[in-house]
C-alpha cells in the first residue's frame, strides 16, 4: 500500500489483518504506513495505542485478557508459548485469569519482562498447543507452572483440584511433570499434590457409595481388612461385597503419585486375586463421567464372582 493510502483502509479489515487486535509496527512499516502516521495515531485520544515494544493494539480501550496475551505471544516472537494462569485460560479456566501474563521462551532467547509480561527462560520447553491461534503450553505443563508461583499451599491445593476435578488431569501426570521440570518452586505443589489426592479418593469413595446404591447388590462394605482362612492379612480394598468374596477399587493405577504406590497396588491386587478373590478396578473419573456404565460392570462382577466357589477369606473382626 502507497503512502497517504492509509487513511482510507476499512478498519474492520484492518483488524481482521491484525491477531485479536495486535498487529506489529515492522508489519504496518512494511504495508507502507509512515512512523509518523503510527504515532499520530497512537498518540493520547488517537484510535490506537501501544500495547508492547514494537505492538500495537487497534483501539484506546482497556486491552482484553486474550488481546494482552496474543500480544505477549508477539512480543516472545518465535518458540514463545503462554504458560501458567495465562494458558489456563486459553485452555477453557477463565477463573484462574490473572493479570500477569506468563510466558514461556527458549533458553536461548534474550527477551527481558516488559510491563504485564512475565518471561520464564526453560531448557524444558514444551510442544505447544493452540487455542484461539495462540500457542500454549500443555495443560498439564500450565498448571504445574502456576502451582510453582502460588504462595500458600491452600492456594496450589485449590489450583490443583480445580483441573483434577473436572477430569482433564490426573494427580501422577502432574508429579511426572513437577519431577520433569525445574525443581525450583515445587515445594508448595508437592504438599498441595497430596492433599488434593486425598480429597480426590474422598470424593470418589463418596460416588462409588452412591452408584453401588443404585446397582440394587446386595450390602457392601468400604475398606474392610480381608484376612484368608488363617486370619493373616491380605489387603484392604475401597468395596467389599463379602457374600461373594468380589474386591472393588476405585483408586485406580493412573492416580498413584508415584512408582512405589503404582508398585504397592499392583501387588495388593495380584495378592487379593491369588486368594481367589475376584478384583474390579474402576476409574475414579469413570464415576462420575460413566455412572450407567460402572454398575453395570459392577453387577456383572458380582455376578461372576457369585458363579465360583467362595474362596476362605473373611472381614477381620473389629
Amino acid at each position: 500500500m502507497r503512502r497517504g493510502e492509509w487513511g482510507r483502509v476499512d478498519p474492520g479489515e484492518l483488524w481482521r489483518w491484525s491477531r485479536h487486535g495486535i498487529v506489529r509496527v515492522a508489519d504496518l512499516r512494511a504495508e507502507g504506513m509512515s512512523g509518523s502516521a503510527i504515532d499520530r495515531r497512537c498518540a493520547p485520544g488517537g484510535p490506537w495505542q501501544r500495547i508492547l515494544p514494537g505492538l500495537i493494539l487497534l483501539h484506546n480501550g482497556v486491552p482484553t485478557g486474550r488481546q494482552r496475551r496474543a500480544a505477549a505471544v508477539s512480543y516472545g516472537r518465535s518458540g514463545a508459548m503462554l504458560t501458567g494462569r495465562s494458558a489456563m485460560s486459553e485452555h477453557g479456566y477463565e477463573a484462574t485469569e490473572s493479570s500477569v501474563v506468563h510466558l514461556l521462551i527458549p533458553h536461548t532467547r534474550r527477551i527481558a519482562s516488559r510491563s504485564f509480561v512475565t518471561v520464564e527462560r526453560t531448557t524444558a520447553l514444551p510442544t505447544p498447543v493452540h487455542r484461539e491461534g495462540l500457542a500454549c503450553a500443555p495443560l498439564v505443563r500450565a498448571v504445574t507452572d502456576a502451582a510453582r508461583r502460588c504462595s500458600s499451599i491452600r492456594a496450589a491445593t485449590d489450583l490443583l483440584a480445580s483441573v483434577v476435578q473436572r477430569g482433564d488431569v490426573d494427580p501422577a501426570q502432574l508429579l511426572v511433570e513437577l519431577d520433569h521440570g525445574s525443581r525450583r518452586g515445587t515445594a508448595i505443589p508437592r504438599r498441595a499434590l497430596d492433599a488434593v489426592r486425598a480429597d480426590v479418593h474422598s470424593v470418589a469413595e463418596a460416588e462409588a457409595r452412591a452408584l453401588w446404591r443404585e446397582s440394587g447388590l446386595p450390602e457392601m462394605i468400604f475398606n474392610p481388612d480381608i484376612v484368608d482362612g488363617r486370619g493373616a492379612f491380605v489387603a484392604r480394598p475401597d468395596g467389599w461385597f463379602d457374600d461373594v468374596a468380589l474386591a472393588w477399587e476405585i483408586d485406580s493405577v493412573g492416580w498413584h503419585l508415584s512408582p512405589g504406590d503404582y508398585a504397592c497396588t499392583m501387588q495388593r491386587r495380584a495378592r487379593m486375586q491369588r486368594h481367589g478373590i475376584i478384583v474390579l478396578a474402576t476409574q475414579p473419573a469413570r464415576l462420575r463421567s460413566s455412572p450407567a456404565e460402572i454398575i453395570a460392570d459392577l453387577r456383572a462382577s458380582y455376578e461372576l464372582a457369585r458363579s465360583r466357589p467362595r474362596p476362605d477369606i473373611s472381614v477381620a473382626p473389629g
